[in-house]
């Protein structure tokens, strides 16, 4: 039976902990995550998503504040004798002392197809890049960022109107199914780990809080893109207050074929309209939604969320609101 410590924080690692967990070849012995952070109004202790999973297991779980530094965790990792480390979204950068640790090695579940989408924010960034594919890959961990050499891999594709929580609950899934194969080949030397290709190496940056703010200037498919990717945080100026936009349609005739029924029927409405500064609103559909104009395109909005209130569609917003043509989002 192999020996592991799992470590990962948010949803998208219990999947692979559970799989872990419940497989008759595996044998979790600690679950490491990120310290319990105060979170909502109250600011009251939340604990990671990894943790009650763990804690349901009854699986033993330490929380370092800094685990590279902190000298009483290295003790309590060193005495577990593990057969492996597994690491997936942590969110803690793992020193060479810890990757030494294992009997056979540190391994990674990393949610891009290596090397494309090196680090902290693969899922986000694909999709803000318009990517059709993405996957998983399963690495030995170096020091580097997401540099290990690769083990395994699993693609999905991508579908247009789809946003980064729902490509996360499919990458988890994903993630889960690709350990649970990784470890006992590699344990067994039934895997030869390839190196990377440093040269066609891309790189996904922590989010900022700019990333979030929408340029109407922009193409209609770029906007969308930056939604989805940024789910659901990215907004917009409306009547002086923030909107929030969580869910877009692009009308384009680049992507009109990827569209279910329902949408085709949205370029009736825009195709007698004259080109307006970007920003306005050229359209409101009844028991639809407003259709805006973009730098290059319209963009169908089919949900948002007015400033204080809960997420409602495009055509309640719009009735709601008394949404009128020719106003304008900033």
């Amino acid at each position: 039976m192999l020996k592991i410590v799992f470590f990962g924080t948010p949803q998208f690692a219990v999947a692979s902990l559970e799989a872990l967990m419940a497989d008759a070849g595996m044998d979790v012995v600690a679950v490491v995550t990120q310290p319990d952070k105060r979170r909502g109004r109250g600011k009251e202790l939340s604990s990671s998503p990894v943790k009650a999973a763990g804690l349901a297991a009854n699986i033993p779980i330490l929380q370092p504040d800094r685990i590279k530094k902190d000298l009483d965790a290295l003790d309590q990792l060193r005495a577990y004798e593990a057969d492996f480390f597994v690491v997936v979204a942590y969110g803690q950068l793992l020193s060479q002392e810890i990757l030494d640790m294992p009997k056979i090695g540190c391994i990674n579940g990393h949610g891009s197809l290596l090397p494309a989408y090196r680090g902290a924010a693969p899922i986000q960034q694909c999709l803000v890049n318009g990517e059709s594919q993405t996957g998983m890959t399963t690495m030995l961990m170096d020091i580097g960022m997401d540099t290990g050499t690769m083990l395994l891999k699993s693609s999905l594709d991508i579908g247009l109107l789809e946003n980064a929580h729902e490509l996360a609950d499919r990458l988890s899934t994903m993630s889960a199914t690709l350990l649970i194969e990784t470890l006992p080949k590699l344990a067994k030397g039934e895997l030869q780990p390839e190196i990377q290709d440093n040269d066609s190496a891309t790189y996904a940056a922590l989010v900022k809080k700019e990333d979030y703010i929408l340029n109407w200037s922009k193409s209609a498919i770029a906007l969308h893109n930056q939604i989805r990717g940024f789910y659901p945080g990215c907004s917009t100026t409306f009547r002086n207050a923030a909107l929030k936009v969580i869910a877009t349609v692009p009308l384009t005739d680049q992507t009109r074929s990827q569209l279910l029924p329902e949408f085709q029927l949205l370029y009736d409405a825009i195709e007698p309209l004259q080109i307006q500064p970007s920003g306005t609103i050229v359209a409101v559909i009844k028991n639809r939604g407003v259709i805006v104009q973009t730098g290059d395109g319209y963009l169908f909005l089919r949900e948002v969320q007015l400033s204080g209130k809960k997420v409602q569609s495009g055509w309640d917003f719009a009735n709601g609101s008394r949404v009128t043509i020719g106003e304008q989002l900033i």
